[in-house]
């Protein structure tokens, strides 16, 4: 209970090489895996991108921003989750088609894998990060550069790494402001 009261995400900026290594990773996403999925399934599936993969993806990034016209500013910010992250892990939408679990609840599983994968990194003593802008939603980018099939999208980008420094606490909802108790 004391980590999940003092948890904290860790800005993608601060975070720094070493990032875990597959054995390290492994149970990461083992735990991550451990959401709620009604019908068992599986509304979703993850990609692990290492330091070449990124270097990778910060030049496509940077290509494709420079052809559709991309302010700047802007496009910086989505080479720069590939050009400065030592790990990231993307969480990927997979509807599936089903009477019996509605897509709302597919979509929700897929939150809690992206929540799942910060804090079972958080947990394991490394920093992390869940992040997304126009890298994750504009398909003519994500669409090749994670090899979504038709009616897939990024859910989420989570960043791992080593922290460099620690974020300042920020202000958290007062519980009294944000829930309402219903006794009868």
């Amino acid at each position: 209970m004391e980590f999940l009261l003092s948890r904290r995400s860790r800005p993608a900026k601060t975070l720094i090489t070493p990032a875990p290594d597959r054995a390290a990773l492994e149970p990461i996403l083992t735990a991550a895996l451990r959401v709620p999925d009604h019908g068992k399934l599986e509304p979703w599936r993850l990609i692990v991108l290492t330091r070449p993969a990124l270097e990778r993806l910060a030049d496509e990034a940077r290509a494709y921003a420079e052809a559709q016209g991309i302010a700047p500013e802007i496009a910086a910010k989505g080479i720069g989750q590939f050009a400065d992250s030592p790990l990231a892990v993307v969480a990927v939408h997979v509807p599936r088609a089903t009477d019996k679990v509605p897509e709302i609840e597919q979509v929700l599983s897929a939150g809690a894998l992206c929540l799942g994968l910060v804090n079972a990194a958080l947990a394991s003593g490394w920093g992390a990060a869940w992040l997304t802008g126009w890298v994750a939603h504009d398909r003519g980018f994500a669409g090749p550069a994670f090899d979504l099939a038709p009616g897939e999208w990024v859910a989420g980008i989570v960043h791992i790494g080593t922290e460099k420094s620690a974020p300042p606490e920020r202000p958290r909802p007062v519980t009294e402001s944000v829930v309402r108790w219903v006794d009868a």
